[in-house]
C-alpha cells in the first residue's frame, strides 16, 4: 500500500489535480508493481510562500510551479525500478499536466510491511 502525498501550489484546476493524481497512480502500478486499486493519495494545495522548494538545488532550475511527491511504500524495490518510477512520473506529469520535468521533486519512504493497517485496527500484512 503506497500512501502518496502530493503537494502543489494553490490555484490549479480540478482537471490539473486529477491528471497529477492519475499519473502518479499509473506510474506506481506500471513501474513499481503496485496492485490495481491500491490507490491512497492526499493532495494538498499551498498558498504562496507555504511550499518551499529550492529553485536551484543540484543545478536543476525549478519554478514556483514545482510539486513535491512523497510516497510511503513497502521496502524492497530495486534502484532500477525506483528510477523507472521517477522517470514515469516526471514524463507523465509533463505530458498530461504541463508540469516541467525540472519541477517534479519525488521522495520515497520505505517501511516494513507490518507498519500498515488498512482498517479495523488490524495489521493485515503482519
Amino acid at each position: 500500500m503506497p500512501l502518496v502525498r502530493i503537494d502543489v501550489p494553490a490555484g490549479n484546476s480540478a482537471d490539473y489535480l486529477g491528471a497529477v493524481s492519475a499519473v502518479v497512480y499509473r506510474a506506481l502500478v506500471e513501474t513499481l508493481n503496485v496492485p490495481e486499486h491500491d490507490n491512497f493519495q492526499v493532495i494538498t494545495e499551498h498558498a504562496p510562500g507555504r511550499l518551499v522548494i529550492d529553485p536551484g538545488y543540484l543545478g536543476i532550475s525549478r519554478t514556483d510551479a514545482a510539486v513535491i511527491i512523497q510516497v510511503t511504500l513497502n521496502a524492497g524495490r530495486s534502484t532500477v525500478l525506483k528510477q523507472a518510477f521517477y522517470r514515469a512520473v516526471a514524463d507523465g506529469l509533463h505530458e498530461h499536466a504541463g508540469i516541467r520535468r525540472e519541477d517534479v521533486v519525488i521522495g520515497l519512504v520505505e517501511v516494513v510491511k507490518e507498519n500498515w493497517s488498512f482498517g479495523n485496527g488490524d495489521a493485515q500484512y503482519a
